[in-house]
């Protein structure tokens, strides 16, 4: 599969996760949730979302469990907005991006 095409795919995922997250998903234990990043494997059987969270350690890992057992929810949604042979299967996976930056940021400040 092309790689202009597999980015096209890859960036239509995480906009629909996103909405699906944001707007469908009623479950309390997500808190505040950013998809940073959907790696969709090429035969397209699976696909690795990243996600950054804010919140302490535990309502982190509450959060990730909460996305995990949603990952069916999230599978529908994909699955009525592409046109696809397959619909990947899930795999959270927490990006902490953003929390290495910020450490970097403070680092460099001192």
């Amino acid at each position: 599969m092309a790689v202009s095409r597999m980015r096209r795919v890859d960036g239509v995922m995480r906009e629909v996760i996103g909405a699906t997250i944001g707007g469908e998903l009623q479950d309390p234990r997500i808190g505040f949730v950013t998809v940073t990043d959907v790696q969709t494997s090429p035969d397209l059987r699976s696909a690795r979302v990243h996600v950054s969270v804010l919140g302490t350690a535990a309502e982190k890992a509450a959060t990730m469990d909460a996305l995990r057992a949603a990952h069916g929810v999230i599978q529908r949604a994909i699955s009525s907005e592409l046109r696809l042979k397959r619909t990947p299967t899930l795999t959270f996976v927490y990006d902490d991006s953003v929390e290495r930056a910020d450490r970097l940021t403070r680092m460099m400040d001192r």
